[in-house]
């Protein structure tokens, strides 16, 4: 249970941040704004000027809504995998292995090639390798990544258990091949690749599908 100078030191932060932020202050409509920079410039290439420019608030709105730059990016990955990634969550919900998978990686062919959006993804280009922040930024980035993963196996492990998928089937090596595919296309979206290239990809990856022809699937 926490204390009540514990309590009272989170409610005198967010008096604080309530005081920093500008009238008419969006909190959501500026995180979506600091996606888009950190999406196209990654965390280390965008600076407090691009991302105090881009919110429409000041460097001290800033620090008093959001604390510091890691914690705004870490604020914004996390609406970014709210509104933009929602459909990982969808894929899961379908009834076989196989079209879980497909939905996956065709909506997220469509999803990284949004002609409203950076092309690429978040997740990817926001920080793969380590930089002023000792790492921390690629290391959580990476995290994220291995929990979609993780979600995905245990799910095609429950396709294996039903004998949707046959059996010996490795759940985990399934699920980290179509991330591998998902990622690989991502790259390659960032790079300019088109919305029928990345399926031409999906059509390719989904022949390796495992599919019993005895089981549900």
């Amino acid at each position: 249970m926490r204390g009540v100078t514990e309590v009272g030191d989170e409610k005198m932060a967010e008096k604080t941040r309530e005081r920093g932020r500008p009238r008419g202050f969006d909190a959501n409509a500026a995180l979506d704004r600091a996606v888009e920079v950190f999406w196209r410039r990654g965390y280390e290439g965008s600076s407090l000027s691009d991302l105090t420019e881009a919110m429409g608030i000041n460097r001290p709105s800033l620090y008093a809504a959001y604390g510091n730059k890691e914690e705004l990016f870490r604020r914004a990955v996390a609406r970014y995998a709210e509104a933009d990634m929602a459909y990982a969550r969808e894929a899961l919900a379908e009834p076989t292995a196989y079209q879980v998978i497909a939905r996956f990686l065709r909506a997220n062919a469509d999803a990284l090639t949004r002609t409203d959006r950076p092309p690429g993804c978040l997740s990817i280009q926001g920080g793969l390798s380590d930089g002023s922040d000792g790492g921390s930024v690629a290391q959580f980035l990476a995290a994220g990544r291995l929990a979609g993963e993780r979600a995905l196996a245990e799910r095609l492990a429950r396709a294996v258990d039903e004998g949707d998928l046959p059996t010996g089937t490795d759940p985990v090596a399934l699920a980290r091949y179509v991330m591998v595919v998902s990622e690989g296309n991502a790259v390659h979206a960032a790079a300019g690749a088109d919305r029928a290239g990345l399926h031409a990809t999906v059509d390719i990856a989904l022949r390796a599908v495992p599919r019993n022809p005895q089981g549900a699937g």
